[in-house]
C-alpha cells in the first residue's frame, strides 16, 4: 500500500489532502501504466478523460475561465502531478502539458486569451504546448534565434524550436521568440500560434526513450495577431521564467510519484521473493537499500513541498524550486535504479514496472533546466544575496 503519511504534513490543508485522495482513487479505476502503441491517440485521451473528470481544472487560473481558483495552486499542481505520475508517466505528461502549455496565457494574458483558451484547456477540449526549446538554445534562454518581426499589426515568425512535448498534436502553441526591444533576454516576446497557422508547420517527429508527443517546429513567414502576444513586447523571458517557476516545482512532484511507485515495488518485491529459505526481505543488505530509498524519497519531497507552500503564500522560490527540482530528479533516479537491482533480472524485461519507470525518470533530469542548470541557479542566488 502506498504511503501517504506525507500529507498530515503543515504544508498542505485538509482539502489538498481530500483532493489526492479523490485522484488516486479516479486513477485506479481509469488509468493504466501499460500504453498502447499511438501515443498521440493515447495523450489526447487522456486529456480528454482528465477534462471531464474536472483535474485539468487545477492547471489554470481563473474560475471564470474554468479554473479550480483564481491563482494556480502549486500544491495541487504537485499533488495531481505527484499521484498520476505514481500510476502512469503519460497520464502525468498529459496532465502536466495542459498546465505549462497555457501557464503563461494564466499568469500574463489577456482577458481575451484567457477566455478564448483557458476554458477548453480545462474541459480537455483544447492540447496546449509550451515553445521556448531551440536547436542552440536550450537552458541558455538568451541564445534564442527564433525571431519575429512586427509588420502593421501582425507579427512575422521565422525559425525554429524543438524538443517541444505535445509538438504534433498541440491545438495552440505559446512560443518565445526574439523581437529586439534590447539585447539577450529582454528582447523576448510570447506569442499564441493556433496548429493551423499558415507558415507553421511539424518539421520532425521525435523519439525517446519513455514515448510521448515530442516534436520540431518549424516557422516560415508565419504570421499572428500582434493581439496574440502573451504580456508586454520583450517581457517574454519574465512570462517564461514565471511559469517554470510553478512547473519546475511540479516536475520535483512527478519524480516523487515515480520514486514512490518503484519503492513500492521495490517492497513487493523484497517481501515475496523466496530465496534461501527466507525472503529477499531477511537479509540486511535488502533493509540498508530500502531504509536508503524511503530517506531520499522523504527529503525529496520536504523540498518540493516547501517549494510549493511558499509559492502559495506569495513568495519568490526560484531557488527553492531549483533545489527541489534537482534533488528529487536525482534521487528519484537513485530510487528508481535501486528498485531494478531488487527486482534482479525481472527488473530489465521490457514493460516491467520498474523498467518502466527506468526510462520515464531520465528525461526528468534533464527537461526544464538539466541538473547542472539548476545548480547554477541555486549558485548564483546564494551569492547574490550574500553581496
Amino acid at each position: 500500500m502506498a504511503d501517504t503519511s506525507y500529507l498530515k504534513w503543515p504544508f498542505f490543508e485538509a482539502h489538498h489532502a481530500r483532493l489526492a485522495q479523490s485522484l488516486d482513487a479516479w486513477a485506479r479505476q481509469n488509468i493504466t501504466q501499460a500504453h498502447g502503441p499511438d501515443v498521440d491517440a493515447e495523450c489526447r485521451q487522456l486529456v480528454k478523460s482528465l477534462g471531464e473528470a474536472g483535474w485539468l481544472r487545477h492547471a489554470v487560473a481563473g474560475e471564470v475561465h474554468g479554473g479550480a481558483g483564481e491563482q494556480i495552486d502549486t500544491r495541487a499542481i504537485c499533488l495531481i502531478r505527484e499521484t498520476l505520475a505514481r500510476h502512469s508517466g503519460l497520464a502525468d505528461f498529459a496532465f502536466a502539458m495542459q498546465g505549462l502549455g497555457s501557464g503563461a496565457i494564466s499568469l500574463a494574458g489577456s482577458d481575451e486569451q484567457k477566455q478564448r483558451y483557458l476554458s477548453r484547456v480545462a474541459r480537455g477540449e483544447a492540447i496546449s504546448a509550451f515553445a521556448l526549446s531551440e536547436p542552440d538554445a536550450g537552458s541558455d534562454v538568451a541564445a534564442m534565434a527564433c525571431e519575429a518581426r512586427l509588420e502593421g499589426d501582425h507579427y512575422v515568425i521565422n525559425g525554429e524550436k524543438t524538443w517541444i512535448s505535445n509538438g504534433g498534436i498541440a491545438d495552440f502553441y505559446v512560443v518565445f521568440v526574439r523581437t529586439g526591444e534590447a539585447p539577450g533576454s529582454r528582447g523576448l516576446s510570447a506569442l499564441i500560434v493556433d496548429a493551423d497557422t499558415p507558415g507553421f508547420e511539424v518539421a520532425e517527429r521525435i523519439d525517446v526513450i519513455a514515448p510521448h508527443p515530442l516534436a520540431r517546429l518549424k516557422f516560415s513567414n508565419c504570421r499572428v495577431s500582434a493581439a496574440q502576444r502573451v504580456g508586454a513586447a520583450g517581457e517574454g523571458f519574465k512570462v517564461a521564467m514565471r511559469t517554470l517557476d510553478v512547473f519546475r516545482t511540479s516536475v520535483a512532484a512527478a519524480s516523487l510519484g515515480f520514486a514512490r511507485r518503484a519503492m513500492d515495488e521495490a517492497l513487493q518485491r523484497a517481501t515475496s521473493r523466496r530465496m534461501f529459505g527466507g525472503v529477499l526481505a531477511d537479509f540486511q543488505l535488502t533493509q540498508a537499500k530500502l531504509a536508503q530509498m524511503a530517506t531520499q524519497i522523504d527529503s525529496a519531497a520536504l523540498l518540493t513541498y516547501r517549494a510549493a507552500w511558499l509559492r502559495d503564500q506569495g513568495e519568490s522560490v526560484t531557488r527553492e524550486a531549483a533545489m527541489a527540482k534537482m534533488t528529487a530528479t536525482e534521487n528519484a533516479q537513485q530510487v528508481i535504479d535501486a528498485a531494478v537491482q531488487i527486482w534482479g533480472g525481472l527488473g530489465v524485461v521490457s514493460e516491467q514496472p520498474v523498467e518502466r519507470l527506468y526510462r520515464e525518470i531520465r528525461a526528468l533530469r534533464i527537461y526544464e533546466g538539466a541538473t547542472e542548470v539548476q545548480q547554477l541557479i541555486i549558485g548564483r542566488d546564494l551569492i547574490k544575496n550574500h553581496c
